[in-house]
């Protein structure tokens, strides 16, 4: 397990606690209601519904041990900084060369979703962009070669 600090919005904090909270009290339930159910078919070498169970056990158990790591490891994010660009600060960006703007907002890894504009700051865009100014000029490394962006607005 990883022990390094993961940044989290309040929304997705609750969030996880949540799906933490449900995993440890009604999914555990569950699972160990199959695993019994599956015991009483008789022989568990070839019981398919016991193995399949088991492995059921074993993911939830899994995840639960990460969303633990996850939270105890949580920092914390507000909005950002209109200045300068942090974790929590939403950009508008320009590329260079073309007139089409792309608003994003700089989150952590475990909320990144590019179709919702959030990108990790772990990403080559995130990572280029954080510390930088508005009006400042930034060149990302992609596959298909680098692409340079003029940071338009933080807001």
């Amino acid at each position: 397990m990883t022990t390094e600090a993961q940044y989290l919005t309040s929304e997705k904090h609750a969030e996880l606690q949540k799906e933490l909270e449900f995993l440890k009290h009604d999914r555990r339930k569950e699972v160990a209601e199959h695993l019994e159910y599956a015991k009483k078919l008789g022989d568990l070498s070839e019981n398919a519904e016991y193995h399949q169970a088991r492995e059921e056990q074993a993911e939830v158990e899994d995840r639960i041990s990460r969303l633990e790591n996850l939270l105890k490891n949580a920092v914390m994010v507000g909005q950002g900084s209109k200045d300068i660009v942090t974790i929590g600060s939403t950009i508008r960006l320009e590329k260079n060369g073309d007139n089409k703007s792309f608003v994003y907002t700089i989150v952590g890894s475990e909320e990144a979703d590019m179709s919702q504009g959030k990108v990790s700051n772990l990403s080559p865009l995130g990572s280029a962009l954080l510390g930088h100014k508005e009006g400042d000029k930034v060149k990302v490394s992609t596959p298909k070669g680098e692409v340079a962006y003029v940071i338009a607005a933080i807001k």
